[in-house]
């Protein structure tokens, strides 16, 4: 399946919205994407959350903040590096990811 993106845009800061060549449309929410970021960190980081802690979290200044996108760019033709504003940067979001995410 060649699924290629036509136009990629963020109607508001907390959406991101890309329409498929084929005239589907996915709408993401930015925050949904960060939880969701297909890195090594974040992928581990989800397996150990997944047992229940007795402790609050501390957050930084950034994590408190909505979450939103800094820059959006192109890996080769087959993803998108995605820099979040809480600096998280590590994650490429295959254009089959995008595809198939259902963020929002």
């Amino acid at each position: 399946m060649n699924i290629v993106p036509v136009k990629i845009e963020q109607p508001n800061v907390e959406t991101l919205k890309i329409e498929w060549q084929d005239g589907h449309i996915s709408e993401h929410a930015v925050s949904a994407l960060r939880d969701a970021c297909p890195c090594a960190t974040c992928r581990e980081k989800r397996r150990a959350d997944s047992q229940p802690s007795s402790q609050l979290p501390v957050l930084t200044l950034e994590e408190a903040q909505p979450t939103r996108i800094e820059t959006m760019k192109p890996v080769g033709n087959y993803a998108y590096a995605i820099h979040f504003n809480d600096g998280h940067d590590t994650g490429i979001f295959t254009l089959e990811f995008l595809r198939s995410f259902g963020g929002k």
